[in-house]
């Protein structure tokens, strides 16, 4: 415990404060900023619940800022718990989300304060000494205006820059057209777009902080085993559906969750986007019940059953589709129709037993030809009944949906890739647009911090907005990559002042990067430099970021043009992403990127007539490897 001299020429004790969010970049800047302010003394610090919990019984601090999201416990779930092993403890809930209803929970459940954390830490600082303890605030260090160079003050354009940065998340995500909403992982909705309020018809101070169970109509086992999926099961996206009652109207929305993790694959919270699809299941109701009617096309298998699953008759579209014409199959028992495993285990018995037991049963599943070929079938099966009420056997209409189940197959991707490319969007925006604001606003009023504290500062603001231009560069070359719209401007280059320009950029942005250069002189190439600038940037941030130090690149003159190859000293790709690690999207986990980056490298390095690859040598050692041509013909913009 620290202390501070008082006017009476005693000795103070200062209140202790315990620092918890999953994001270190954070936690340093706020640490800095409350040591500087000389009123407080930062005792311990902890990226989630668990540490939360052993730091608050280790050290009964005075204060502690609790993030709301982290993993193993949220701040909600984690507050009771540090209140019962520390109770004179005063706990302020630290948060990214603007939500009333939320702060309104954390004060139910104990906490003395709410705090966002685009809140100016100055005044972070005034909030934590008013909840200290008794007294008035003690006077403040004299500060001196803290600059970056002499004479270079931000002005006002450059502080809407970096306030655009701050809200670019909450502008995508309160804009979206379909509704989202984030919850924590036992699915209490802490943030909810507009959409999503239109949606179910209730106002957003009513959203917040209520379990989004209570929105599926009597659906919330859905809810808890889509969670448990996740937080459990480890996957990574999870859908369900549930009606929605607004207005005396119900709705069918489809919910897909997608987990955020922290760096260690721990889930730290749910992203969640909702769409109405009620139209889409009316669509698909209408169009079945018409089809039945046309017996004589050739997409239905329609055929009759005796009581005993024998087949009685068969149309045209049945031989089209599986294949066996009419005097091959009558009599035959229809479980030839099925896969081994579901034929021994009598599931299609049991199918005739649901549609004698209900009248009509509905089910999707593989099915076998005559050749032997499976496809993917739609099959209705309807008990049928005469005049006196006495059963005489089963109608069943087939339809072979394999195209279709291959589009929806196709659009599940999508919707992943989408969804994960939403949360790793929020995920890398958040933290470093916080850093950002909260690192400015530290250099704009003026702190008297001490030169380590002052180096910290400005080393997590440079690396936060290099992070935050480098997301927007990748995402603008990937969506004219994938409209085609991509256009490149060649012109000669020199080898090795592109490779000593890209290292000075990464070091630029990671001044401890240790990075060596060994290249070929006087090697020239046609290119577009920009383009070209981009793929080296990917790869040598790919290679500092998640590789081990030291890093290397080499660039050499080949028979057809020019070589560059990047390795690090770590154990290289996961075999599971070894073959499509520059594929879009593909990645190593929630937290390890948006997944275009390398695939961005292998898109310009094609369009300009040569490719990217990942080879491991003899030796064990993976490298990335870029070769171009040098002179491609490559259509100017």
């Amino acid at each position: 415990m620290g202390a501070r001299g008082t006017e009476g020429g005693g000795v103070a004790e200062r209140p202790s404060v315990v620092i918890i969010d999953d994001s270190p970049e954070l936690r340093a800047l706020v640490g800095a900023r409350l040591r500087a302010s000389e009123l407080f003394d930062v005792v311990a610090e902890g990226g989630d619940g668990g540490a939360a919990l052993m730091l608050a019984h280790e050290h009964q601090p005075t204060l502690m800022l609790l993030d709301t999201s982290m993993p193993v416990l949220d701040g909600l779930e984690c507050l009771p718990l540090v209140l019962a092993v520390s109770p004179d403890t005063k706990v302020v809930m630290f948060t990214g989300f603007q939500a009333a209803g939320l702060a309104d929970r954390a004060r139910e459940l104990g906490a003395t304060a709410f705090a966002e954390k685009s809140l100016p830490l100055d005044s972070l600082v005034d909030l934590l000494w008013s909840h200290a303890g008794d007294g008035p605030t003690p006077p403040r260090p004299r500060s001196r205006p803290l600059r970056l160079a002499r004479g270079d003050d931000p002005d006002a354009r450059d502080q809407r820059v970096l306030d655009e940065h701050l809200e670019c998340y909450r502008e995508v995500f309160d804009q979206a057209t379909i509704g989202m909403a984030t919850m924590t992982l036992n699915g209490s909705i802490v943030r909810a777009n507009r959409a999503l309020i239109e949606m179910v018809g209730r106002p957003s101070f009513n959203l917040v902080g209520l379990d989004y169970g209570v929105l599926t109509r009597e659906h919330g086992d859905q809810l808890d085993d889509a969670l448990a999926r996740i937080t459990e099961g480890g996957e990574d996206v999870v859908a369900f559906e549930h009606p929605v009652e607004r207005e005396n109207d119900v709705r069918t929305v489809r919910v897909t969750l997608t987990p955020v993790r922290d760096s260690r694959g721990e889930p730290l919270y749910t992203f969640a986007q909702v769409q109405d699809v009620t139209s889409e299941l009316e669509l698909r109701r209408s169009e079945e019940v018409f089809r039945l009617l046309v017996t004589a096309v050739k997409d239905y298998a329609i055929f009759m059953l005796d009581v005993d699953g024998r087949v009685a008759s068969w149309n045209a579209g049945a031989e089209y589709i599986k294949g066996y014409p009419a005097d091959e199959i009558v009599g035959r028992h229809f479980r030839i129709f099925y896969p081994r495993e579901q034929r021994e285990s009598g599931h299609p018995e049991h199918n005739l037993e649901l549609a004698l037991r209900d009248g009509v049963y509905t089910e999707e599943g593989w099915r076998i030809r005559r050749d032997g070929s499976t496809f993917w079938a739609r099959a209705v099966i309807t008990a049928v009944y005469d005049e006196s009420g006495r059963h005489r056997g089963f109608a069943k209409v087939t339809r072979d949906q394999s195209e279709q189940r291959a589009h929806e197959e196709e659009r599940r991707r999508a919707l992943d890739q989408q969804a994960h490319l939403l949360a790793v969007t929020a995920h890398e925006l958040r933290t470093p647009a916080a850093v950002i604001d909260g690192a400015v606003a530290m250099l704009r009023d003026g702190d008297d911090l001490d030169a380590q504290a002052r180096e910290q500062v400005l080393e997590a603001m440079a690396s936060s907005a290099n992070r935050l231009q480098r997301l927007i560069t990748d995402l603008g070359t990937a969506s004219d990559v994938q409209a085609e719209a991509l256009a490149l401007t060649p012109e000669t280059m020199s080898l090795a002042g592109a490779l000593t320009t890209a290292v000075d950029r990464v070091h630029a942005a990671h001044a401890r990067a240790r990075i060596t250069l060994r290249v070929d002189q006087n090697v020239e190439f046609v290119a577009d430099p920009g383009r070209v600038g981009q793929a080296l940037d990917n790869l040598l941030e790919n290679a500092v970021r998640h590789g081990r130090p030291p890093v290397e690149i080499t660039g050499e003159r080949t028979a057809e043009g020019i070589r560059v190859v990047v390795r690090d000293a770590g154990p290289g790709v996961e075999a599971r992403l070894a073959d499509r690690v520059f594929e879009r999207f593909a990645h190593a986990g929630p937290t390890a990127g948006t997944g275009i980056g390398l695939y961005l490298v292998r898109e310009i390095a094609r369009l300009h007539g040569g490719d990217a690859s990942y080879v491991v040598d003899d030796s064990g050692r993976p490298s990335f490897v870029l070769d171009l041509p040098a002179r491609p013909q490559i259509p100017r913009s």
